[in-house]
């Protein structure tokens, strides 16, 4: 694996990493829906100073489902340069929320993909958004393209900070005017509405170096560039080709020019997340 050629600003932050293990440590949920190989917190840390990234945002999977001892141990470990994303359920009361929150979490996660279980339980949704709103947390969303229209009513209704992750998952091929990804730049015309720039390895079509998902990144970041975040994805489960993460920091440059992609890299996770 080879450094980037793009230089990243200081104060970079990968706003969608995952981590999974040391199995003996943290071992995977009952029923997870696939078993991934470990990639711990010192895998992480290799991988971002490789990139030059001094800043993540750990997001829970099904991998562990509920249980995020893994992230917190590994934001707890960290110095203040990791924040997370948890997975709840509805057992979750005040003492887990304060508890998550001291541990470093500033949002949960719903997802909606087929083949990680499909659509969650709609009311737990929006109890975790009235819940959490207070708390000045925000909701991630990991839709596949055809649940933006389908759930549009449900997206417009939410008030507190939203974030669409891996532009939507719009499949490239279908173009920048297809319905979903229409409807996700509309929402993002609300101040609430964020999105990550991540996943080019997801939606694209042509494989390496993913240059065709560059008209989807260039619009979202027009569309709110105060409001666009930028992940990895690392270790990036369940994909088509799995990507050398410097193809993806060397897109950076066709996403927007330097002013852009500082509010993307550093301004906009740091005000999102509170990092100093």
């Amino acid at each position: 694996m080879r450094r980037p050629a793009f230089s990243l600003p200081p104060g970079t932050c990968d706003t969608h990493v995952h981590i999974w293990g040391p199995f003996d440590r943290y071992p995977v949920a009952k029923g997870a829906p696939y078993t991934p190989p470990e990639r711990n917190a010192a895998d992480l840390r290799a991988l971002h100073a490789r990139l030059g990234v001094e800043r993540a945002v750990i997001v829970q999977t099904t991998v562990y489902k509920s249980d995020n001892r893994a992230m917190l141990d590994a934001i707890a470990a960290s110095g203040g340069a990791y924040r997370g994303v948890a997975l709840i359920d509805a057992s979750f009361g005040d003492a887990e929320f304060q508890a998550l929150h001291d541990g470093g979490v500033r949002g949960v996660r719903f997802g909606f993909v087929k083949h990680l279980g499909g659509v969650p339980d709609l009311a737990l949704v929006q109890r975790t958004a009235d819940r959490i709103a207070p708390m000045g947390w925000h909701l991630v969303l990991h839709l596949d393209a055809a649940n933006i229209p389908e759930f549009e009513a449900l997206l417009r209704g939410f008030s507190l900070p939203v974030v669409i992750d891996h532009m939507g998952r719009v499949p490239v091929a279908e173009g920048t005017e297809q319905a979903p990804f229409r409807i996700l730049l509309d929402l993002l015309k609300r101040e609430n509405y964020w999105v990550k720039v991540s996943g080019a390895e997801r939606i694209s079509a042509e494989g390496p170096p993913f240059r065709d998902a560059v008209p989807f990144a260039r619009k979202l970041i027009e569309a709110a560039p105060d409001r666009t975040l930028w992940g990895t994805d690392w270790p990036h489960p369940n994909v088509r080709w799995d990507p050398d993460e410097a193809d993806l920091v060397d897109l950076l440059p066709e996403f927007g020019d330097d002013d852009a992609l500082r509010r993307v890299l550093v301004d906009n996770p740091a005000r999102l997340y509170g990092f100093a």
